[in-house]
């Protein structure tokens, strides 16, 4: 587990459903289903099954409440992000979390031959990053502790030899 993990491993630990909506829901309705699935965005599919765009909560505060929108009455597809970014299940975790920060984005749909697979949040590649320090930092930790232990059996076995040659000398 480390940055250079790609998003398959990434998408394949999360063992999530990909929460989708048809493009003529309602903003409504695809805001309760967020709510209810406690997820700040949904992805949202055409007619022809494809991925037209997302909906993001973001997209929700400056699209509809700033803007006075009847939420009831407007559709997602009136709203939403279209032609989202999104990333390919050999992108590295570094790459996607680059491609966040610089686009200031919180979600990347995860495509292979242009079918959706999942959603990698920025929530998700954090946690990721954190994990992977995590074990970075035990594994460093794990060699210093055996190099600290070899240390120490040379500066016994020095001590040793010391006491030897100190003996050595006294006796002769």
């Amino acid at each position: 587990m480390n940055l250079n993990s790609t998003l398959r491993v990434v998408a394949d630990a999360k063992h999530e459903e990909v929460h989708v909506v048809d493009a003529d829901v309602t903003v409504y309705d695809a805001a309760v289903k967020m709510k209810d699935r406690n997820i700040g965005a949904v992805v949202v599919l055409g007619n022809d099954n494809r991925v037209q765009g997302i909906f993001s909560e973001r997209d929700a505060l400056y699209r509809v409440v700033a803007e006075g929108r009847d939420p009831r009455a407007t559709e997602v597809a009136e709203v939403m992000t279209p032609d989202p970014v999104s990333v390919e299940a050999s992108t590295t975790v570094a790459e996607a979390m680059r491609k966040v920060t610089e686009r200031r984005i919180r979600h990347l749909p995860l495509m292979t031959d242009e079918k959706l697979e999942a959603v990698i949040s920025s929530g998700d590649l954090m946690a990721w990053a954190m994990r992977a320090q995590e074990t970075e930092i035990q594994n460093l930790s794990a060699k210093l502790s055996a190099a600290l232990g070899k240390n120490k059996a040379l500066i016994a076995l020095m001590a040793v030899f010391a006491v030897l040659i100190v003996i050595g000398v006294l006796t002769t």
